[in-house]
């Protein structure tokens, strides 16, 4: 963009634009977690998102908000309050992200907790907040049990899942693995290489 003012005026202003763009972008990004419906994955250009991991897997729910109700173990640790578009996994990192897919809805989520325990040996990978597993089944969240009404007692679906961005700390960066594995503690340095994405 070209300006009428002199060159120190123009430089002056452009830097001040850009420092302010920046630290606006800064603080947008850092203050919007996955579940809050952004439309790209952070950091995109284009508005297009990164793929790094596809597949499916079983679904449960829970709903952790340290009231000890229905099973309640307290706080995830992540450190994030319980809140729609939380999930649990077994071994990814905390705060990766990414969304699920089940009977054409697509619900964007982030990983503040670990789990299922005992269920990820028998293939359940992911444990949805039980509010978004209502929003995909049909039912209504019960705030009085924490649990899932009127989607005819669904508590595990099968859900596609695509991973847009892994979190930074310890966990496996591939596919989902049994809590038992103990993959959630250790640091992996070797992410799963991103699929091929054909653009139609």
């Amino acid at each position: 963009m070209r300006f009428s003012l002199g060159i120190r005026k123009n430089r002056f202003l452009a830097a001040a634009l850009l420092g302010a763009s920046v630290l606006t972008s800064a603080g947008v990004v850092s203050a919007l977690p996955a579940a809050a419906g952004a439309s790209s994955t952070p950091g995109s250009e284009s508005g297009a998102e990164s793929v790094l991991l596809k597949g499916s897997t079983k679904a449960s729910y829970f709903w952790d908000d340290s009231s000890g109700r229905a099973g309640d173990t307290g706080l995830p640790a992540s450190g994030k309050p319980m809140q729609k578009g939380m999930i649990a996994s077994p071994s990814w990192p905390l705060l990766t992200e990414g969304y699920v897919v089940y009977k054409g809805k697509k619900a964007k989520f982030f990983v503040g907790d670990r789990g299922p325990g005992v269920p990820s040996s028998s293939g359940v990978m992911i444990d949805l907040d039980a509010k978004t597993f209502a929003d995909l089944t049909g039912g209504t969240f019960n705030s009085d049990t924490l649990g899932v009404d009127g989607n005819g007692g669904m508590g595990h679906i099968k859900v596609d899942y695509v991973i847009t961005k892994w979190g930074n700390g310890v966990g496996k960066k591939n596919y989902p693995v049994p809590f038992s594995a103990g993959a959630w503690g250790r640091m992996d340095s070797n992410p799963a290489t991103p699929p091929q994405v054909v653009n139609k």
